[in-house]
């Protein structure tokens, strides 16, 4: 389990599949097999190593291309055409792959119990509710409410096979390193799109780039790198964790979106609040940093925060007093108090999921798709996650664990702010790394005792030794 072996029938099956290959380049059909010996290729790295399989999600991540489902050559998600990426169906191969090996090897745990299997599946449950009675309503399509659960649930997925799938510190270090460098190379590519003059989007995300999903993950990411830095041990050396946040914060400025910089400011006004009573240093730069940002942020960046009173006047805009707000600001502002109207159709599980308008706010879209069940299940599963990487911030004794838990939730507390401009808990840009990062910190306190359990292992002769000694001789304390 989660070593690489090439056996026989493994080196058999390669073989094989470089045979077909060459076969198919004779006849010109090279693309077409060079995508299936790819897939799998995939599902033959999944079968032999989860361990494999989880670092190539991890690149994926950020890194692949999509494709629409269920909409015409120019719908998006908007329209309600389901986007695919390439990591949602490595996600589904890898899972798939990993139900087959619990169902083969008897020693393989199909689900891991954890603090939030019960919020988890309620939660599913009460989505699941929703979209079944949307469709006999029909309000829903069933093929969407099915590929949009899909979506929806997949992150849970990745969530039970890290759980499964990591049992030592050393591969759990492993992800965090390469999720970070993951975050390194995307940053490069969004400040390389400066020089085209045009907003910082994550690569392949076809004829309109998403800077609102850049901006999410790089919230969440740099909140992981912060926690890291600002705790004392975690790190034996901190200059490349500076860098990255360095790079990661020009990133974040180039996509000029305004609720990841909010999202972002939410999350230095946690540190703030942090620093007041334990770091007084600490709390007189970040206050400083907050206070003189009109004075180093870019005049770009300025501009773009400015623009949400300094539109001209236009059609639609929402007005607070003398002021106009932005036709995007105000487009939002409106579905707020749309939503209201469709919830009060089905307050109690919703419409389904898509089964009302699509609204580009995670929390109006939750009451209207789920209603109060679907609201408040997902309340209590991120409270149970509040709750639980809380006790292992207390209790690690590793100080790499807790500044990975610290960081955890410094990026909760931004990506819920996310979440009031953006569908931020259904993105899976950066839904992957978030739940990765949860089971990481779930599985911690089972390497404790694990590595507990060795030292214990260790030192029982000893002791068992020394008791038997102590018998022996009973002048002998």
């Amino acid at each position: 389990m989660g070593s690489l072996q090439i056996g026989p029938l493994q080196l058999l099956l390669f073989v094989l599949l470089a045979v077909v290959f060459a076969l198919g380049v004779s006849a010109g059909l090279s693309m077409v097999l060079l995508g299936m010996v790819a897939a799998c290729a995939l599902l033959i790295a999944a079968f032999l190593s989860t361990s494999v399989s989880l670092y190539l999600l991890v690149f994926s991540m950020l890194l692949g291309p999509e494709i629409m489902f269920g909409g015409g050559a120019t719908d998006t998600t908007i329209g309600r055409g389901t986007t695919f990426r390439f990591d949602d169906f490595l996600l589904v191969v890898i899972g798939f792959v990993w139900l087959a090996k619990a169902a083969v090897f008897k020693d393989v745990a199909p689900v891991k119990r954890t603090p939030l299997n019960g919020p988890m599946m309620f939660y599913v449950a009460a989505c699941v509710l929703a979209t079944m009675i949307g469709v006999v309503a029909g309000r829903v399509k069933p093929l969407n409410g099915f590929f949009f659960n899909l979506k929806y649930f997949e992150y849970f997925f990745l969530y039970f096979m890290v759980v499964n799938a990591v049992r030592t510190k050393a591969q759990a270090q492993g992800l965090v390193i390469a999720s970070l460098v993951t975050c390194f190379l995307v940053s490069l590519y969004a400040i390389s799109q400066l020089a085209e003059g045009q907003r910082a989007s994550t690569p392949f995300e076809g004829a309109v780039g998403e800077p609102n999903t850049l901006g999410g993950y790089l919230v969440f990411m740099l909140a992981i790198t912060l926690g890291l830095v600002l705790t004392p041990g975690a790190l034996p050396r901190k200059w490349p964790f500076l860098l990255l946040l360095g790079i990661g914060t020009l990133a974040l400025m180039a996509t000029l979106s305004r609720a990841s910089f909010l999202a972002g400011g939410a999350v230095l006004l946690a540190i703030l609040v942090y620093a007041s009573y334990r770091k007084p240093l600490l709390f007189a730069v970040v206050l400083a940093l907050i206070v003189s940002t009109p004075v180093w942020a870019p005049d770009v960046v300025k501009q773009r925060v400015m623009f949400t009173v300094n539109q001209a006047a236009e059609q639609g805009q929402v007005k607070v007093g003398r002021l106009k707000i932005d036709t995007s600001t105000s487009d939002r502002l409106r579905s707020w108090e749309r939503s209201f109207g469709w919830w009060k159709q089905s307050p109690v599980w919703g419409g389904g999921i898509t089964g009302a308008p699509f609204m580009d706010a995670m929390y109006p879209r939750m009451l209207v798709e789920t209603g109060l069940l679907g609201v408040a299940t997902f309340g209590s599963l991120l409270w149970a996650l509040v709750r639980v990487v809380r006790q292992v911030y207390r209790e690690a004794q590793d100080p790499a664990v807790r500044g990975l838990a610290f960081g955890f939730l410094l990026g909760l507390i931004g990506l819920m702010v996310h979440g009031i401009g953006a569908n931020t808990f259904v993105i899976v840009r950066i839904m992957e790394p978030f739940w990765m990062f949860a089971a990481l910190l779930i599985a911690v306190p089972t390497f404790e005792e694990a590595g507990q359990d060795e030292e214990n292992e260790v030192l029982a002769p000893a002791l068992s030794t020394m008791q038997n000694f102590s018998a022996e001789r009973p002048g002998v304390a």
